[in-house]
C-alpha cells in the first residue's frame, strides 16, 4: 500500500557498489511494524491493556476470508488465531522479492537483457490499441508514466474509473499484466529433465506470487484453438544477424521465446492473470473457526486493486530464474570470467 515507502538498506555483501562474493543482506523496514509490537511479540503473551483497535486486530481473527490462505493455513497448522497464518501469507512478502530480484536484474542488464511490464487489463477494461514493441525502454517509460502502468492514456483513464467505482462499492478487481524480456541468448534452460525446463521454472516463480491464478507464455491458450501451421514460428537465417541468436530469427513469436523449455533467442513474452484480492471492505460470508457459526469475514487493511504493482513484482520474480539459467550456461566466480564465457559463445560458430 502507499503508506509503505520502501527503501532497501544494504547491510552486507557489497563494497563501493560491487558485490564481494559473500551473502548480500537487504533490510526492508515495515513502517507499520510499531503498531504491532505487542500483538506480535515473539515471547510475551498479548497484553491485557490493549486499546479497542488493538484488541480487534489481536482477537478478531477467527473469521477466515474466502479466497485467502486463512482457513487452509489454519487447518494445516491447527491455528485458531488466523493472524498466525495471514501475516506470513500476505503479499507484503513481495517487497523482499523485488529488492532481491533487482540485483539479479542488474546482473542481466549488464549483458544487455531488457525488461518491460505493462498492464493490459483491469477488470473488464482491456487494452485494445496496437502496441509498439520495437523499443522496450520506451514501452517501460510509458508504463511508468501511467498511474495504472498502462501504455495507452485513454485505457488508463478507463481503468482508473473502474477502480474508483469498485472502491465505492467496497469490492476488488483483478487484471492481466504482460511481461517482455529481450536479449536472452538462445540456449538457456534445458530439456534433459523436467525440472530443467525454463518455462516450468518461470511459471512456478510467477504462480507463487500472491493472487496470481494463471500464466500464459507466448500465444498460450490461443495456440490450442489454431492449426499447427498457424502456431509454430518459421525459422530464418541471416549471416549478419544477432550473434546471441546464432543468427537465426523468426518473423513471428507465438512461442513466446521458449521452445522445448529452452530460450530460442526471441523475446520472452508472458501474460500473468491476477485475481481480485481476497480482503474486501464488504466482507463475504464465512464461518467462525472457533464457534463454527456463520459470520462475516474479517476485514484487514487493504487496497482494492493491486494489478498496477504486479508487473514490478513479476519482473523481480523471474529475474533470479533467468540469472540462474544464464549462470548455468556461462557462469563462473567473477564477472570477468562470465563475460569472457558469454563472449566466447557469441563468437562461436554454429
Amino acid at each position: 500500500m502507499k503508506i509503505e515507502s520502501d527503501k532497501a538498506l544494504i547491510k552486507s555483501g557489497l563494497r563501493a557498489g560491487f558485490t564481494l562474493g559473500g551473502p548480500i543482506t537487504l533490510v526492508n523496514e515495515n513502517k507499520d511494524w510499531d503498531n504491532w509490537t505487542s500483538i506480535m511479540d515473539p515471547v510475551n503473551p498479548i497484553a491485557d491493556d490493549l486499546g479497542l483497535k488493538e484488541k480487534r486486530l489481536a482477537f478478531e481473527t477467527t473469521k477466515p476470508r474466502p479466497g485467502h490462505a486463512d482457513l487452509p493455513g489454519g487447518v494445516k497448522w491447527n491455528h485458531h488465531d488466523l493472524r498466525n497464518v495471514l501475516e506470513r501469507a500476505s503479499a507484503r512478502e513481495t517487497a523482499a522479492r523485488v529488492a532481491a530480484g533487482s540485483l539479479a536484474r542488474q546482473f542481466l542488464e549488464y549483458f544487455n537483457v531488457q525488461f518491460a511490464a505493462h498492464v493490459v487489463a483491469i477488470g473488464n477494461v482491456t487494452l485494445s490499441v496496437a502496441i509498439d514493441y520495437s523499443d522496450l525502454g520506451a514501452l517501460a517509460d510509458l508504463a511508468e508514466k501511467s498511474e495504472v502502468r498502462c501504455v495507452d492514456p485513454e485505457t488508463s483513464a478507463a481503468m482508473i474509473e473502474q477502480i474508483k467505482l469498485v472502491q465505492k462499492e467496497r469490492d476488488s478487481l483483478g487484471g492481466i499484466v504482460e511481461l517482455i524480456v529481450r536479449g536472452l541468448p538462445i540456449g538457456l534452460g534445458g530439456l534433459s529433465q523436467w525440472s530443467d525446463r525454463l518455462d516450468g521454472i518461470l511459471a512456478q516463480a510467477l504462480m507463487s506470487i500472491q493472487s496470481v491464478k494463471g500464466v500464459e507464455i507466448g500465444l498460450g491458450f490461443e495456440s490450442s484453438r489454431r492449426r499447427g501451421s498457424e502456431v509454430h514460428d518459421e525459422i530464418f537465417y541471416d549471416e549478419s544477424g544477432d550473434p546471441a541468436r546464432k543468427k537465426f530469427f523468426r518473423n513471428t513469436n507465438n512461442a513466446g521465446g521458449l521452445e522445448g523449455g529452452i530460450t530460442n533467442g526471441e523475446d520472452l513474452v508472458i501474460k500473468i492473470a491476477n485475481k481480485p484480492i481476497s480482503t474486501l471492505n464488504r466482507p463475504l460470508k464465512t464461518v467462525d473457526v472457533s464457534t463454527k457459526k456463520p459470520a462475516e469475514a474479517m476485514v484487514e487493511r487493504t487496497d482494492n486493486c493491486i494489478v498496477p504493482a504486479l508487473g514490478v513484482v513479476c519482473e523481480a520474480a523471474i529475474a533470479p530464474v533467468l540469472a540462474e539459467a544464464f549462470m548455468s550456461k556461462f557462469g563462473s566466480d567473477n564477472m570477468v570470467e562470465i563475460e569472457r564465457n558469454y563472449k566466447a559463445f557469441l563468437d562461436s560458430e554454429y
